[in-house]
C-alpha cells in the first residue's frame, strides 16, 4: 500500500504516504488507499486523532501527471479518467473535513498543487522549517482550480490569488503567517511536536471533538444569523451530553474528567 498505518499511544493513528519515488503524487492508487484509511479511522472508536505524514523530500507533489498524461491515449482523450481522478480527489478531501476525528498534516518537504490542497484540507498543519507550499499549475497551463477550494477557505483571498496566479513557492514561515499552517518547528522535532499536539487534542472528549468539528465547518458556510441558530442548537445538545455534564462537574470539583464519549 502507498499508505502506511501506525497506531500510537493515546489514540493516535499515523497515516504515512510512502510512495516517495513518485514524490507521493496523488495517484488513483494513493488517493484510494488514503480515503480507505480515513474511513476506517472515522469508524474506529479507538482512534482519537489522525496524523497524515509522508516519507521522502515531498509531502506530496500533487496529482500524478504521468498517470493523467497516459490517459490521453484513450478514445475520449482522457476525459473519463480525468473526471474519475478529480472526483476521487474531491471525495478524499471532503472525507477529511467530514471525518469526526481531528486530522493533522505533518509536513516535511514540499506540498504542491493537490498536495497543498491536502494540507489545507486537514484541520491543523505543522511544518518543518524547510517545508514549502505552492499551487504551481499556472506554470504548465493547468490552473489549480480544485486546490483553490481548500486554499481559499484557509487563507485570505489576496494570498490565495497570489499563490494561484503566480505559482510561486511559499516558505513554511510565510505559510504560517498566511494561516495555511499552524506553526513551524525544527525538522528534527517535527514528529515530536505534531504528536504532542495530537495527544493534547486526543485527551479531550471524543464526542465533544466530533460535535465541534462538524459545527465548525457547517457554520463557516452560513450567514451570520443562520450560523448562530445552528451553533445555539449544537450548544444545547452538547450541554445535554454526558461528557459535558461530567466535564463541568470535574471542573467545579477540581478533578480530572472521565470521558465516556456520550
Amino acid at each position: 500500500s502507498p499508505v502506511r498505518r501506525e497506531r500510537r499511544d493515546g489514540g493516535l493513528l499515523r497515516l504515512t504516504l510512502v510512495d516517495a519515488r513518485r514524490r507521493n503524487a496523488l495517484s488513483m492508487r494513493l488517493m484510494t488507499a488514503l480515503a480507505a484509511a480515513i474511513a476506517e479511522a472515522a469508524a474506529d472508536p479507538e482512534v482519537r486523532v489522525v496524523v497524515i505524514a509522508a516519507e521522502g523530500p515531498a509531502f506530496s507533489a500533487g496529482h500524478d501527471l504521468k498517470e493523467l498524461t497516459a490517459a490521453r491515449a484513450d478514445a475520449d482523450r482522457g476525459r473519463a479518467f480525468f473526471e474519475e481522478t478529480m472526483g476521487t480527489c474531491a471525495a478524499l478531501m471532503t472525507s477529511i473535513v467530514r471525518c469526526p476525528k481531528p486530522v493533522i498534516a505533518e509536513v516535511a518537504g514540499v506540498a504542491t498543487a493537490a498536495g497543498c490542497q491536502l494540507v489545507a484540507s486537514c484541520d491543523l498543519a505543522i511544518a518543518a522549517e524547510g517545508a514549502s507550499f505552492a499551487t504551481p499549475g499556472v506554470h504548465i497551463g493547468l490552473f489549480c482550480s480544485t486546490p483553490m477550494v481548500a486554499l481559499s477557505r484557509n487563507v485570505s483571498r489576496k494570498h490565495a490569488m497570489e499563490m494561484l496566479l503566480t505559482g510561486a513557492s511559499v516558505s513554511a514561515a510565510d505559510a504560517a503567517r498566511m494561516g495555511l499552517i499552524n506553526r513551524v518547528v525544527a525538522a528534527d522535532r517535527l514528529t515530536e511536536e505534531t504528536e504532542a499536539m495530537a495527544r493534547l487534542i486526543a485527551s479531550k472528549s471524543p464526542l465533544t471533538l466530533k460535535i465541534g468539528k462538524e459545527a465548525f465547518y457547517a457554520q463557516g458556510e452560513m450567514g451570520l444569523d443562520e450560523a448562530y441558530r445552528l451553533t445555539a442548537r449544537v450548544m444545547v445538545e452538547n450541554m445535554l451530553a454526558r461528557d459535558a455534564e461530567e466535564g463541568i462537574s470535574a471542573f467545579i470539583e477540581k478533578r480530572p474528567p472521565t470521558w465516556e464519549g456520550r
